[in-house]
């Protein structure tokens, strides 16, 4: 999994398979966040092709983590086959979900750029 910063933002990129593991260091680097730190978290899911209920637990949780520190966080790149579990499961609702890296930018609230 790597995590950087682009642009003042925290971009988080799980590989291969988003569960209990990939999901536990998900939420162990999203808790290792300062509180001063960017007000845009991304999840870039765009080398995920599958995820299970850990995984999704952990994304909740980082969501939950994100909105207590008063931060937003974001998923883009979805597979068809993750967009899908997401769809079933009615956390799309939940999560703002974006096809990619560019349209969150093209997007952001003027009031998080930093």
């Amino acid at each position: 999994m790597e995590f950087s910063n682009f642009n003042e933002h925290i971009i988080l990129q799980p590989h291969n398979c988003l569960d209990s593991q990939a999901g536990n260091l998900i939420q162990q680097q999203l808790a290792e966040i300062l509180p001063d730190r960017p007000q845009l978290w991304v999840i870039d899911m765009a080398h995920v092709d599958f995820i299970d209920s850990s995984g999704l637990c952990a994304l909740v949780g980082g969501l939950n983590a994100a909105r207590h520190r008063g931060c937003r966080l974001v998923i883009c790149n979805l597979s068809v086959t993750v967009r899908l579990i997401f769809e079933i499961t009615q956390l799309d609702q939940l999560f703002e979900i974006f096809d990619s890296f560019e349209q969150i930018i093209s997007t952001q609230n003027p009031a998080l750029v930093a």
